[in-house]
């Protein structure tokens, strides 16, 4: 956050002795960077979104030369990593993926693992820069090959807490919900809905 200096007391007197520092000014200026900073954060939040869209377009139309792209855009041997976050009250948190294809855009939250990081570590730093929310991963669910030089690993996970403090990557995701098992949207991927079913009845979740 951003403030703007209020007015120092005594400033705008100037002493008999000859020019001196000038507090007002100096309250003028820190006014002046300090509105130029927020203009400068609402403008690259803009950019952003501007840019997302056209590369959204580009990316659906690409086609089947998805992942040939994305083995170029990441590690030759990728491992994408999928956090099934379901609530203690027996929902799943689904993504609206602004990449996707508009027929599977609603999927969980999840991204290719770095270089050093466990696959647990990968759920939660994705879960976190996508919807700014905190999970406690659980256990393996599945792992499989995906795409070409692609393997896919997915994980149980449990949201801790609500939704108040989702703040969303709006370059990559849409919108995001709760969907309990029997409200699950139909533009979402196979693999995630068999997962959404396995977690939700794993918890003894009836719909």
């Amino acid at each position: 956050m951003f403030t703007v200096p209020g007015r120092v007391p005594g400033a705008g007197t100037r002493s008999t002795d000859g020019p001196g520092p000038n507090p007002t000014a100096d309250v003028r200026r820190g006014s002046r960077v300090s509105y130029s900073l927020a203009a400068k954060v609402c403008d690259d939040s803009q950019v952003q979104e501007k840019l997302a869209r056209p590369l959204a377009r580009l990316w659906r139309a690409a086609g089947p030369l998805r992942p040939w792209l994305a083995g170029h855009m990441h590690a030759r041997f990728g491992i994408g990593v999928t956090g099934v976050v379901r609530t203690a009250d027996g929902r799943v948190l689904l993504l609206r993926h602004r990449f996707w294809p508009a027929d599977s855009q609603w999927a969980f939250p999840g991204g290719f693992a770095k270089r050093g990081e466990t696959f647990p570590e990968t759920v939660l730093r994705e879960v976190r820069e996508e919807t700014g929310l905190t999970v406690t991963v659980g256990p393996l669910l599945e792992f499989r090959m995906g795409d070409r030089y692609r393997v896919q690993a997915y994980y149980g996970a449990t949201l801790a807490g609500g939704l108040d403090g989702m703040v969303l990557d709006r370059g990559e995701i849409l919108e995001a919900r709760l969907f309990t098992l029997d409200t699950l949207p139909t533009a979402m991927p196979p693999m995630h809905r068999e997962l959404a079913r396995r977690a939700l009845r794993a918890g003894n979740v009836t719909a």
